[in-house]
């Protein structure tokens, strides 16, 4: 085994790994940029080298050399298949713990490895063949194959780059937005094109292989929970398969490691029809450790990271196919920094940023939590949206998703949206509860797993909070100056409301009123309120009820969702929409990110869904559209320019003279005869 091990990675990932490197008594050494230098994978390992990029070679292999490594982990994502990187290491004498770098290259290109995997008796997904196709030759396969089709990057995974395409019409430009996310991804924009099949799943297999001939399978996982071509939520085993079928599968997936001299860890993917999964297709082979390797783990008994660690060192397997059993059900979900958002009859998931301004991991029996994150810790739009993985484990399926719903709404992260509450109400859908899924699920049903709004008792909590802020503190003597309480007395007259005009993003301003124990919202009636405060707690006593919240500055917490409630300004508000443009509507950033193309140019005539630039996160694009018909008035980005949220991007006028904007909440109003008092 290694005295030491370079960890070329960051994240939640490289924390996983180190774990299994401490239990092993193995030194682990870290690699961080100049804005990860306090991260939490830092922190942990047992030393730390300092890199100019995580895509660098060059650089991590010098980093192995300053730590005295002798073996390199890549994780997964970054280098983790890069064939040049293992290479690099092997040169430089560091033992790289994965696959041979002939097979990372021969499964890394999509078009060879289904040849490949082909002459080997594996099924594959009818689609073209040769690699280099030009858009002309590639948009004539598709035709050839017949819409829907689905647009994929030769090179890479995860998704990236993935389009499906139903109309014929959109080939030319959905090939050519693919081809830009797989150049952005990957520095590679092959693709080939493969014939999709509606409502499939998505289910992969685990192989495990040595050094000496020894190949097993672990089982299945279920990954059929994606949206955008991403995996949510994967679990083990699949409900979809009897022993037979997963027999089948796991031998095909044997095959296909051993028809490229595959060693380690590794994943080979196949698409299933729900209705008929004895006809699985070979999608593709991942030749690293899988972001969800946990749910095997849970239900094996066996260590993954462990495994690689002495496959690369040399060892055989210490046992055969039919040592392999599977014991209960594990299910994990990815917690990623991305906001939701409904509109034109779809929900976009959008990265985020932030900094963790309050973290509470969640713990239980069967419960498992892999993650990076920690008080502090600054999420930026550089790198994955994924911050942390929540696993739960239980003797059958039904035990195991009621211990993750449970374990995702004690989860606590405030300072940066996540998509915690969504994956609880998603866990929840009748059809995953029954295990009827299917990789499109999430992108029909989307809506309906959103909250309506931000409920009423998140803006009296975050109006009570406030209020308590500007309450005066006693001075060194202990006195406290009553005439400073925002209490809205005065003399002679009935007390005045505490006026908080409260904003959440993504909708209107609401107006929340306080006065002796009461809160009112908007016209509503007042309600008896009041607020207790306990460190990061907060307990919101209503009508009769108590509702418990995290808080942390502006943030505000509860069963897995947040909100952030900021204080809102009418008059700068409105001064703001002046400055855009009268009659105009501005069109502002979703996300913080770089702007890759701008389509139009001040003056243009544009109409309504019109694509008018494209904002990159996270190696994700979002396409700026038009509202309506009508006239580019400005267009205040370049291609390059890095933009932050609610940003304005360019105003487009309205074709209409008469168009009008729409309604406000009318909770905002203010109604006639409120007094307004101090705190507004």
């Amino acid at each position: 085994m290694f005295d030491t091990v370079l960890v070329a990675n960051r994240g939640e990932i490289a924390v996983r790994v180190m774990r299994t490197l401490r239990e092993l008594g193995v030194r682990s050494a870290a690699v961080f940029t100049e804005a990860d230098a306090e991260a939490r994978h830092v922190r942990e390992a047992d030393t730390a080298v300092r890199v100019a990029d995580y895509l660098s070679a060059a650089e991590l292999v010098r980093a192995g050399a300053v730590a005295g490594a002798q073996a390199v982990h890549p994780g997964y994502g970054f280098l983790a298949e890069n064939a040049a990187f293992a290479r690099a290491c092997a040169a430089a004498g560091l033992v790289f713990i994965g696959p041979p770098a002939d097979a990372i290259e021969l499964m890394g290109d999509k078009i060879r490895a289904k040849e490949r995997v082909q002459a080997a008796g594996v099924p594959v997904v009818p689609g073209s063949s040769g690699s280099g196709l030009s858009d002309a030759e590639l948009a004539d396969a598709a035709r050839r194959i017949g819409v829907p089709v689905l647009l994929k990057p030769s090179a890479g995974g995860g998704g990236k780059g993935m389009r499906l395409v139903r109309e014929e019409a959109l080939l030319a430009e959905e090939i050519a937005a693919a081809r830009r996310e797989a150049r952005g991804s990957f520095g590679d924009d092959t693709l080939l094109v493969e014939r999709w099949v509606d409502r499939p799943r998505h289910i992969e297999i685990q192989v495990l292989a040595d050094g000496h001939g020894g190949v097993v399978h672990l089982g299945e996982r279920e990954c059929s929970l994606q949206r955008r071509h991403q995996k949510v939520i994967e679990e083990a085993p699949s409900v979809l398969l009897d022993p037979a079928t997963r027999a089948a599968m796991g031998e095909a997936a044997v095959q296909a490691a051993r028809s490229c001299g595959y060693t380690g860890a590794g994943t080979v993917e196949f698409i299933v029809p729900g209705d008929d999964p004895g006809a699985y297709f070979f999608m593709e082979m991942n030749t690293r450790l899988q972001v969800e390797h946990p749910v095997t783990e849970l239900v094996t008994g066996l260590d993954l990271v462990a495994w690689q660690l002495r496959v690369a060192a040399g060892e055989p397997l210490d046992f055969a196919q039919q040592d392999v059993t599977l014991s209960g059900h594990a299910v994990e979900a990815r917690i990623c920094a991305e906001t939701a958002r409904a509109g034109d009859g779809r929900v976009d998931f959008l990265p985020s940023a932030g900094t963790v301004l309050r973290l509470h991991d969640p713990a239980g029996p069967g419960v498992r939590v892999d993650s990076g994150l920690a008080p502090g810790t600054e999420v930026g739009t550089a790198y994955d949206p994924m911050l942390a993985k929540v696993i739960a484990h239980g003797p059958d399926r039904a035990t195991a998703l009621r211990r993750l719903r449970a374990a995702l709404a004690d989860t606590v992260v405030l300072g940066v949206d996540t998509n915690t509450g969504f994956l609880r109400r998603l866990l929840a859908h009748p059809a995953v509860v029954a295990g009827d899924l299917d990789t499109g699920l999430i992108d029909r049903d989307a809506a309906g797993l959103l909250p309506p709004g931000v409920p009423d008792e998140v803006y009296a909590a975050a109006a009570l909070l406030r209020q308590d802020a500007l309450a005066p503190r006693p001075d060194p003597g202990g006195w406290t100056d009553p005439f400073s309480a925002p209490t809205g007395w005065r003399l002679g007259g009935e007390s005045a409301w505490t006026v908080h005009h409260l904003k959440a993003p993504g909708q209107d301003p609401v107006t929340v009123r306080v006065r002796d124990g009461r809160v009112r919202i908007g016209d509503a009636p007042p309600f008896e309120a009041r607020l207790t405060v306990d460190g990061p707690r907060a307990l919101l006593h209503h009508e009769g009820t108590v509702t418990a919240f995290d808080h942390a500055g502006e943030w505000l917490g509860r069963d897995g969702d947040s909100w952030r409630v900021q204080p809102h300004d009418p008059v700068a508000a409105a001064l703001r929409r002046a400055a855009a443009g009268a009659g105009g509507d501005a069109l502002t950033a979703p996300m913080p990110g770089t702007v890759t193309v701008v389509k139009v140019s001040k003056g243009d005539e544009v109409t309504a869904g019109q694509s008018l630039l494209v904002v990159e996160a996270m190696k994700m694009e979002h396409v700026i559209t038009a509202p309506h018909d009508g006239t580019v008035a400005e267009i205040d980005v370049t291609a390059g320019a890095t933009v932050a949220m609610d940003q304005i991007l360019a105003v487009v006028i309205p074709a209409a003279a008469d168009d009008e904007a729409g309604a406000g909440d009318p909770r905002a109003a203010d109604p006639s005869g409120a007094t307004p008092g101090e705190g507004s």
